[in-house]
Protein backbone atom coordinates (compact mmCIF):
# COMPACT_ATOMS: atom_id res chain seq x y z
CA UNK A 1 0.00 0.00 0.00
CA UNK A 2 1.26 3.20 -0.92
CA UNK A 3 2.11 5.65 1.50
CA UNK A 4 -0.70 8.18 0.10
CA UNK A 5 -3.10 6.03 0.55
CA UNK A 6 -2.06 4.82 4.39
CA UNK A 7 -2.59 8.68 5.02
CA UNK A 8 -5.99 8.70 3.15
CA UNK A 9 -7.40 5.59 5.72
CA UNK A 10 -5.49 7.16 8.07
CA UNK A 11 -7.88 10.77 8.11
CA UNK A 12 -11.05 8.73 7.44
CA UNK A 13 -9.66 6.78 10.63
CA UNK A 14 -9.39 9.61 12.72
CA UNK A 15 -12.82 11.32 11.72
CA UNK A 16 -14.43 8.08 12.11
CA UNK A 17 -13.26 7.77 15.68
CA UNK A 18 -15.00 10.83 16.39
CA UNK A 19 -18.69 8.83 16.70
CA UNK A 20 -17.33 7.99 20.18
CA UNK A 21 -15.97 10.72 21.58
CA UNK A 22 -13.98 8.32 24.18
CA UNK A 23 -11.94 7.11 21.00
CA UNK A 24 -10.73 10.88 20.00
CA UNK A 25 -7.28 10.78 18.77
CA UNK A 26 -5.63 12.76 21.10
CA UNK A 27 -7.19 14.43 24.60
CA UNK A 28 -5.80 17.64 22.74
CA UNK A 29 -8.57 16.64 19.61
CA UNK A 30 -10.77 15.32 22.09
CA UNK A 31 -11.39 18.63 24.19
CA UNK A 32 -11.08 20.78 20.85
CA UNK A 33 -14.05 18.68 19.57
CA UNK A 34 -16.15 18.76 22.50
CA UNK A 35 -15.86 22.94 23.19
CA UNK A 36 -17.09 22.90 19.33
CA UNK A 37 -20.22 20.36 19.87
CA UNK A 38 -20.99 22.42 23.10
CA UNK A 39 -20.74 25.55 21.61
CA UNK A 40 -23.21 24.59 18.88
CA UNK A 41 -25.71 22.96 21.23
CA UNK A 42 -25.35 26.67 23.27
CA UNK A 43 -26.01 28.42 19.49
CA UNK A 44 -29.23 26.48 18.86
CA UNK A 45 -30.38 27.51 21.90
CA UNK A 46 -30.10 31.07 21.72
CA UNK A 47 -27.41 30.81 25.31
CA UNK A 48 -24.25 32.20 23.06
CA UNK A 49 -21.82 34.19 25.28
CA UNK A 50 -18.82 34.62 23.63
CA UNK A 51 -15.92 36.13 25.11
CA UNK A 52 -15.34 39.63 23.30
CA UNK A 53 -14.58 41.56 26.44
CA UNK A 54 -11.29 43.88 26.35
CA UNK A 55 -9.87 41.72 29.09
CA UNK A 56 -9.77 38.99 26.58
CA UNK A 57 -8.35 41.25 23.60
CA UNK A 58 -5.77 42.52 26.40
CA UNK A 59 -5.02 38.74 26.91
CA UNK A 60 -4.21 38.25 23.22
CA UNK A 61 -1.87 41.03 22.59
CA UNK A 62 0.48 38.80 23.55
CA UNK A 63 -0.27 36.08 20.93
CA UNK A 64 -2.66 33.55 20.42
CA UNK A 65 -3.87 29.65 20.47
CA UNK A 66 -6.63 28.66 18.90
CA UNK A 67 -8.06 25.55 19.59
CA UNK A 68 -9.17 24.41 16.13
CA UNK A 69 -8.78 25.69 12.70
CA UNK A 70 -12.10 25.91 10.91
CA UNK A 71 -12.29 25.62 6.75
CA UNK A 72 -15.86 26.99 5.86
CA UNK A 73 -17.59 28.69 3.32
CA UNK A 74 -17.80 32.84 3.03
CA UNK A 75 -21.82 32.31 3.48
CA UNK A 76 -22.83 35.01 4.96
CA UNK A 77 -25.50 32.57 7.49
CA UNK A 78 -22.82 30.54 8.75
CA UNK A 79 -20.15 32.74 10.73
CA UNK A 80 -17.91 29.92 12.24
CA UNK A 81 -17.45 32.43 15.85
CA UNK A 82 -20.88 32.28 16.07
CA UNK A 83 -22.60 29.26 15.09
CA UNK A 84 -19.49 27.22 17.68
CA UNK A 85 -20.05 30.17 19.87
CA UNK A 86 -16.76 30.85 20.21
CA UNK A 87 -14.62 34.16 21.66
CA UNK A 88 -11.24 35.43 20.16
CA UNK A 89 -8.54 34.14 19.77
CA UNK A 90 -10.19 30.04 20.10
CA UNK A 91 -11.01 29.88 16.39
CA UNK A 92 -8.34 30.37 13.29
CA UNK A 93 -11.14 30.38 10.50
CA UNK A 94 -10.10 30.51 6.98
CA UNK A 95 -13.42 31.15 4.86
CA UNK A 96 -13.94 30.79 0.80
CA UNK A 97 -17.17 30.38 -1.04
CA UNK A 98 -17.82 26.45 -0.78
CA UNK A 99 -15.74 26.18 1.58
CA UNK A 100 -12.87 24.73 -0.88
CA UNK A 101 -9.00 25.62 -0.14
CA UNK A 102 -6.18 26.90 -2.73
CA UNK A 103 -2.73 27.46 -1.91
CA UNK A 104 -3.15 30.50 0.20
CA UNK A 105 -5.50 28.59 2.13
CA UNK A 106 -3.58 25.40 2.72
CA UNK A 107 -0.82 27.64 3.73
CA UNK A 108 -2.94 29.60 6.28
CA UNK A 109 -3.76 25.99 7.39
CA UNK A 110 -0.09 25.04 7.74
CA UNK A 111 0.79 28.29 9.84
CA UNK A 112 -1.81 27.10 12.36
CA UNK A 113 -0.46 23.78 12.68
CA UNK A 114 3.07 24.62 12.55
CA UNK A 115 3.47 27.57 14.26
CA UNK A 116 0.18 27.79 16.85
CA UNK A 117 0.38 23.76 17.63
CA UNK A 118 -3.62 23.58 16.61
CA UNK A 119 -4.62 19.93 16.89
CA UNK A 120 -7.71 19.84 15.29
CA UNK A 121 -9.19 21.19 11.94
CA UNK A 122 -12.31 21.14 10.61
CA UNK A 123 -13.94 20.84 7.09
CA UNK A 124 -17.32 23.00 7.57
CA UNK A 125 -19.97 22.62 4.90
CA UNK A 126 -23.49 23.94 4.93
CA UNK A 127 -27.10 22.77 3.25
CA UNK A 128 -28.38 25.04 0.61
CA UNK A 129 -24.52 26.12 -0.69
CA UNK A 130 -25.18 28.77 -3.66
CA UNK A 131 -21.66 27.98 -4.66
CA UNK A 132 -21.96 24.41 -5.28
CA UNK A 133 -25.11 25.23 -7.24
CA UNK A 134 -23.57 27.45 -9.06
CA UNK A 135 -21.02 25.05 -9.45
CA UNK A 136 -23.31 21.79 -10.66
CA UNK A 137 -25.11 23.74 -12.95
CA UNK A 138 -22.18 25.27 -14.42
CA UNK A 139 -18.28 23.96 -16.48
CA UNK A 140 -14.95 25.03 -15.80
CA UNK A 141 -14.86 25.76 -19.45
CA UNK A 142 -17.78 28.21 -19.24
CA UNK A 143 -17.03 31.43 -21.78
CA UNK A 144 -19.25 33.34 -18.82
CA UNK A 145 -17.28 32.29 -16.22
CA UNK A 146 -14.82 35.55 -14.80
CA UNK A 147 -11.30 33.80 -14.21
CA UNK A 148 -12.37 33.59 -9.90
CA UNK A 149 -15.52 31.64 -10.45
CA UNK A 150 -13.88 29.02 -12.88
CA UNK A 151 -11.26 28.94 -10.48
CA UNK A 152 -14.14 28.03 -7.42
CA UNK A 153 -15.91 25.82 -10.29
CA UNK A 154 -12.58 23.88 -11.04
CA UNK A 155 -11.95 23.41 -7.12
CA UNK A 156 -15.98 21.62 -7.11
CA UNK A 157 -15.32 19.80 -9.95
CA UNK A 158 -13.74 16.32 -8.27
CA UNK A 159 -16.51 16.41 -5.84
CA UNK A 160 -19.45 17.19 -8.27
CA UNK A 161 -17.96 13.91 -11.05
CA UNK A 162 -18.18 11.85 -8.06
CA UNK A 163 -21.56 12.28 -7.27
CA UNK A 164 -22.19 12.30 -11.05
CA UNK A 165 -21.32 9.20 -11.11
CA UNK A 166 -22.69 7.43 -8.56
CA UNK A 167 -26.75 8.84 -9.09
CA UNK A 168 -28.96 9.83 -11.90
CA UNK A 169 -31.70 11.52 -9.43
CA UNK A 170 -31.99 15.00 -9.98
CA UNK A 171 -33.17 18.11 -7.78
CA UNK A 172 -31.99 19.70 -4.33
CA UNK A 173 -30.59 16.15 -3.07
CA UNK A 174 -27.80 15.98 -6.02
CA UNK A 175 -26.87 19.83 -4.22
CA UNK A 176 -26.34 18.14 -1.25
CA UNK A 177 -24.89 15.46 -1.78
CA UNK A 178 -22.16 17.61 -4.06
CA UNK A 179 -21.43 19.75 -0.82
CA UNK A 180 -20.70 16.59 1.55
CA UNK A 181 -18.67 14.93 -1.01
CA UNK A 182 -16.79 18.20 -1.14
CA UNK A 183 -16.00 18.09 2.28
CA UNK A 184 -14.68 15.35 1.87
CA UNK A 185 -12.08 16.27 -1.06
CA UNK A 186 -10.92 18.77 1.00
CA UNK A 187 -9.77 16.70 3.76
CA UNK A 188 -8.28 14.11 1.55
CA UNK A 189 -6.62 17.72 -0.56
CA UNK A 190 -5.25 18.80 2.79
CA UNK A 191 -3.03 16.31 3.34
CA UNK A 192 -2.07 14.96 -0.28
CA UNK A 193 -1.12 18.92 -0.74
CA UNK A 194 0.87 19.56 2.39
CA UNK A 195 3.86 17.94 3.73
CA UNK A 196 3.19 19.75 6.74
CA UNK A 197 -0.27 19.18 7.47
CA UNK A 198 0.52 15.11 6.54
CA UNK A 199 3.54 14.73 8.46
CA UNK A 200 1.21 16.26 11.88
CA UNK A 201 -1.43 13.36 11.06
CA UNK A 202 1.22 11.04 11.03
CA UNK A 203 2.31 12.06 14.07
CA UNK A 204 -0.69 12.00 16.28
CA UNK A 205 -0.34 15.92 16.39
CA UNK A 206 -3.87 16.84 14.28
CA UNK A 207 -6.73 15.63 13.37
CA UNK A 208 -8.85 16.18 10.42
CA UNK A 209 -12.44 16.35 10.59
CA UNK A 210 -15.45 16.88 8.20
CA UNK A 211 -18.64 18.59 9.40
CA UNK A 212 -21.78 19.91 7.56
CA UNK A 213 -24.07 23.30 9.04
CA UNK A 214 -28.17 22.39 8.55
CA UNK A 215 -30.69 25.20 8.52
CA UNK A 216 -31.26 24.78 12.28
CA UNK A 217 -28.17 25.86 13.12
CA UNK A 218 -27.19 22.32 14.00
CA UNK A 219 -23.59 20.95 12.50
CA UNK A 220 -23.52 17.52 12.35
CA UNK A 221 -19.62 15.91 12.42
CA UNK A 222 -19.25 13.22 9.49
CA UNK A 223 -18.82 9.73 10.74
Amino acid sequence: MSKKRCILFLVLAISISFINPASAHSPKVEQALTLLVEGNQRYRQGLNNPDLTAERREALVAGQRPFAVIIGCSDSRVPPEHVFDQGLGDLFVIRLAGNVVDDLAIGSVEYAVAELAVPLVVVLGHTDCGAVKAAVRSTSDDSSLSPGLTAIVRQLEPAMEKVMQETTENGKSIYEDVADANVKEVMERLVLQSAIIEDAVQDGDLAIVGAKHHADGKIIFFP
